[in-house]
């Protein structure tokens, strides 16, 4: 399979040439055009149940789009929100990707909803995540531009700018100092982040653009 990520960090979308028997599975809704040999159909990433889960908990479609052609061919998907596409090589390892952030994966990768803990509920971005492992291609998509961040250490974010991250990084979930501080400073709460490993980052925070949107509206 050959990928072309086009758009970032605005408008990102991926140009996809597949071989003879190749195959690539995307979020349904996410494909914007393909040549007409392609054929489509729909997989359940998973266990009937690992589907359900994923489905319930993680934010994510019950069934990915499968295309694929006997002699190959071409598509394109974008993701829904304007914003970046990031791709990721899985080799046997995983990277942990926020609800409502996976894209398209390779038959080799593995979907399914994890728990994040109580920690990851009262973060204000759910309790769930999505865990991606195995081997092949992941595209993961953000509100505005990623920024990737290599960690060896601690390091604090917002809530509402993590994108994805690997597995080998433990988080906590806290405010910004003391009450006082967290409830006057607007920023909320954060996540702070041990050890080494890769963090992606958005520029943008969904819940911050539609706060700011709601009143305008009215």
């Amino acid at each position: 399979m050959r990928f072309d990520v086009k758009g970032n960090p605005s408008y990102g979308e991926v140009d996809v040439d597949l071989g003879p028997g190749e195959v690539v599975l995307i979020e349904p809704g996410a494909m914007s055009r393909m040549s007409s040999n392609m054929k489509s159909s729909f997989k359940r990433q998973g266990s009937f149940f690992s589907a359900i889960f994923r489905k319930m908990f993680g934010g994510e479609n019950f069934f990915l789009g499968k295309y694929e052609h006997p002699n190959g061919g071409s598509l394109t998907f974008a993701p829904s929100i304007p914003g970046h596409v990031e791709h990721r090589q899985l080799s046997n390892n995983s990277l942990n990707v926020m609800a409502g952030c996976f894209l398209a994966c390779t038959p080799g990768v593995n979907i399914k909803a994890k728990f994040g803990g109580l920690k990851a509920f009262f973060s204000g971005e759910g309790a769930f995540l999505l865990e991606a492992s195995g081997s092949g291609d992941l595209f993961f998509n953000s509100f505005g531009g990623i920024v990737k961040k290599e960690i060896n250490g601690e390091f604090i974010v917002d809530t509402g700018h993590v994108v994805a991250f690997d597995s080998s990084l433990n988080y906590s979930i806290s405010g910004m100092g003391n009450f006082k501080s967290t409830m006057l400073s607007g920023e909320g709460l954060v996540m702070k982040f041990k050890g080494a490993g890769t963090l992606y980052l958005q520029t943008r925070n969904v819940s911050s653009v539609a706060s700011w949107l709601t009143p305008r509206l009215l």
